[in-house]
């Protein structure tokens, strides 16, 4: 059985054969702070991705904080993760699958199908009795570079995006304080992009066991907001690209297919002065 959304700690128990796990916390505040919880406790056999050095590209100060790596150096990281056009793949994380569906998204755009978040992370591993290790995990010996693939994931580029202002429909997953513009603490300018509706990434979680909402009430949710909007129509941003795909992730979830990332979001957006901006609700 292939798992290509989510999947729960029970699920992952009794999967075989066992999938390739890779944790991808982080905080942006302490960008050291996921490897040292990796390191501290982990589920056994999971590699570590850290979200600057291991999926993200040179950053030119105009392309946003977390630009997209060269497909090359990306799928030289997958081989160091064992990971084959075959395998299952598990991403999980300490922040609501946060960072965990950045990758479930860069593995689509790698061309790779059979990638899940593990809905409730590590947390949700250790409610259902799962162990963690401090041990190490060696690097899968002899790998080959993930080869080149027709991606499953569609991107706009900026320039693509502000041809497109006012007639796609432009999802924003940043909380919404951030993007009515009452406070910005990462990137040049507060605001959104014109037009953008606000869907706040968290909202996609039940509040008290912090994982997905079920798919049937995210898919009624998602069609209040998207309103008439066929999805594949539909553009996500946040600050930096890694957000957004959480929303990717629970529209793919909900049924809601065929929507693509503007990877650069607002913090590429806003670094040109000469870009519109908006403010309030």
């Amino acid at each position: 059985m292939t798992f290509a959304t989510l999947i729960t700690a029970e699920q992952l128990m009794a999967l075989r054969p066992v999938p390739v796990l890779v944790d991808t916390s982080f905080d942006l505040a302490d960008v050291d702070a996921g490897e040292a919880s990796w390191r501290a406790g982990h589920l056994p056999g999971s590699f570590y991705l850290h979200l600057d050095r291991d999926l993200c590209g040179a950053k030119s100060g105009t392309n946003g904080r977390h630009p997209l790596p060269d497909r090359a150096a990306f799928s030289a990281t997958l081989a160091r993760c064992g990971i084959t056009p075959s395998t299952q793949v598990v991403a999980l994380d300490r922040q609501g699958g946060m960072y965990a569906a950045h990758l479930w998204w860069m593995l689509r755009w790698m061309g790779h199908a059979a990638v899940a978040v593990l809905d409730g992370g590590v947390a949700a591993w250790t409610a259902a009795g799962g162990a963690l290790t401090t041990d190490p995990t060696p690097v899968a010996p002899g790998t080959p570079r993930y080869p080149e693939r027709a991606s499953l994931a569609s991107t706009v580029n900026a320039g693509e995006l502000a041809a497109r202002l006012g007639r796609a429909p432009l999802i924003d997953a940043r909380a919404g304080e951030r993007f009515r513009g009452e406070v910005e603490p990462l990137d040049r300018a507060a605001g959104h992009i014109p037009g953008a509706l606000n869907r706040f990434f968290k909202d996609n979680l039940d509040a008290a066991s912090g994982r997905f909402k079920p798919a049937a009430q995210l898919r009624a949710e998602w069609d209040i907001l998207l309103g008439n909007r066929a999805a594949g129509e539909v553009v996500h941003q946040c600050g930096s690209g890694v957000t957004a795909c959480h929303n990717l992730l629970a529209m793919e979830h909900a049924g809601l297919t065929g929507s693509a990332l503007y990877p650069g979001s607002w913090s590429e957006w806003s670094a040109d002065p000469s870009r519109p901006v908006a403010q309030g609700a």
